[in-house]
């Protein structure tokens, strides 16, 4: 358990928390959600005790440990991978050292004896003879061959040390778990597993991530910042946004009798139980929903962008005809004779670990690459919009305010009240209008983007990756928007709930053929015949 009282952060004028008074307890997990800038990252590190607070306390219960996913990937290059996953439960780690080092003496005394059997006691109640095979299994779980584990962490890739850091925080069963943000750059069968073993944790966890699907699964609660505080609501992400715009609804029909409004919340939260997995934890979570009242949900303060593709054409039959497309890019090969058609009303999701081929056949469709060898043709009742991986050529240097900036890009060169409107509801408001396209944030830049995407009116969408640097409440309006769109759309994104709601076709490119399947992503993955099949033309 992890108790925080009347905490409280300012950075120079800027209020972050005030008063957080918050009790975490054992057997639940808690998604910190919260606008990008609001601090949710500031308070993970607050309540591991990185950075204190100006006031308040934080504290844990007697005799707990808490562990925190650690960010900085290079801090134990000289370390072995197996010994870096041992090292997350330091006292632990210590005692090895010291028993180690006092078996290494040359001149063994008496005195040396008894500290060692001291040292062995010590070791044996903390499960130390079971450490190397639990950092070993969690290792495993998170696709760390047998062969890395006596590696130095200098020698795995970048992606290899996401997953020890995660194994070095999972070990040992910590009291109190702390997680920012830890599936990225974790592939499906990773995340999958994480979301598993945080399902049967007992102990606390608190995470903070962008994954909509990764917090539905695994969050008994949501913990709201918002306002400098932090509010707790029973339910996982999708409970504490459908209840929140339910309350708002609520709030602006302020005539409508309470019977109906609460006959409303029974009907919601009867839907919502109804969903819940048969894990332990869906379950608990499911007898707690069951006791909400009116009172206890609450209109949120979030604004959300409006985001809107309204076909000006509609498309014909004929979209787009790909035949034997390969591209070598640096001496890799990266495309080798990709053929697919692409029909009217495709939603196609490339997945797969290949982003490489992904960007590169998004570069050839758009004509910003030409081909190695094979052909495309797009039908002629199609007009395109690209979302490409990489903006910054829109950005870099550009002088340009942001009513400008947008204008280049209306076809009708419609009017500054117009531009202003429409970069308003894309969270542009008032003066922030007049701000250089040069210096957005990485998430105002995507919102950039998205309103040029608008514009064009385009029937056809090819957007790679569009959720990188969006939160939470853009990445549901982009979700929304592109679940409505009644155009056709070729699309790629890490985001697991963005590809299950909306693609209806997936596309993987793997080294030994494309594999093309129309299903959801869930029976995509699910399907384990198909993935063994897919495993193999990797190898």
């Amino acid at each position: 358990m992890i108790t925080v009282s009347n905490v409280s952060l300012r950075f120079a004028d800027r209020k972050l928390f005030e008063d957080v008074n918050i009790k975490f307890t054992p057997g639940n997990c808690y998604g910190l959600i919260g606008a990008n800038g609001a601090g949710k990252s500031t308070f993970i590190k607050i309540l591991s005790g990185e950075i204190e607070a100006q006031s308040g306390d934080v504290h844990l219960g007697p005799g707990e440990r808490l562990a925190v996913l650690k960010q900085n990937h290079f801090e134990y290059e000289e370390e072995e991978v197996l010994k870096v996953v041992m090292m997350g439960h330091e006292r632990l780690y210590e005692v090895m050292q010291e028993k180690d080092a006092i078996y290494m003496k040359a001149d063994f005394s008496e005195e040396d004896g008894m500290k060692a059997a001291e040292l062995e006691g010590e070791f044996a109640e903390l499960n130390g003879w079971e450490a190397e095979s639990s950092a070993a299994v969690l290792l495993k779980g998170l696709g760390i061959t047998e062969e890395l584990h006596n590696k130095k962490m200098a020698d795995i890739t970048g992606s290899e040390k996401v997953k020890v850091l995660l194994a070095q925080a999972l070990f040992g069963d910590p009291d109190v778990l702390l997680l920012d943000e830890p599936t990225n750059h974790l592939d499906i069968k990773a995340i999958q597993w994480l979301e598993e073993f945080l399902i049967n944790f007992e102990n606390t966890v608190i995470v903070v991530s962008h994954d909509r699907h990764f917090l539905n699964k695994v969050c008994t609660h949501i913990a709201d910042l918002d306002f400098g505080k932090i509010q707790v609501y029973v339910g996982n992400y999708d409970f504490w946004y459908e209840s929140s715009q339910l309350a708002l609804k609520m709030a602006q029909d302020a005539n409508k009798k309470k019977e109906e409004k609460v006959k409303e919340l029974q009907n919601f939260i009867a839907r919502f139980s109804a969903n819940a997995s048969k894990s332990k934890q869906a379950t608990s979570r499911k007898k707690m929903l069951e006791k909400i009242s009116l009172d206890d949900i609450k209109p949120s303060s979030r604004r959300y962008p409006f985001v809107g593709f309204t076909p000006e054409r509609e498309i014909g039959n004929d979209l787009l005809f790909v035949d034997g497309i390969s591209k070598t890019i640096d001496g890799e090969k990266v495309l080798d004779n990709v053929s697919f058609v692409m029909n009217k009303d495709d939603k196609i999701a490339l997945v797969g670990k290949n982003e490489l081929a992904n960007t590169t056949l998004f570069k050839i469709l758009m004509g910003e690459m030409e081909p190695d060898s094979g052909t495309f043709k797009w039908g002629v009742t199609t007009s395109q919009a690209y979302f490409p991986k990489d903006n910054s050529k829109f950005f870099e240097g550009c002088d340009l305010n942001l009513v400008d900036w947008l204008r280049q890009f209306s076809p009708n060169d419609q009017s500054e009240s117009f531009l202003r409107g429409f970069l308003g509801r894309m969270l542009f408001s008032g003066e922030e209008v007049l701000k250089k396209a040069s210096v957005l944030s990485g998430g105002e830049k995507v919102r950039c983007m998205l309103s040029k995407m608008m514009l064009s009116n385009a029937n056809v969408l090819l957007l790679d990756e569009p959720t990188n640097h969006l939160d939470l409440e853009s990445i549901t309006a982009l979700n929304s928007g592109l679940t409505k769109f009644k155009g056709s759309m070729l699309f790629t994104s890490h985001d697991h709930q963005f590809v299950q709601t909306i693609a209806n076709r997936l596309i993987e490119i793997t080294p030994k053929g494309v594999v093309d399947k129309v299903m959801s992503y869930d029976e995509y993955i699910e399907d384990t015949k198909l993935q063994k099949q897919i495993a193999e033309m990797y190898k």
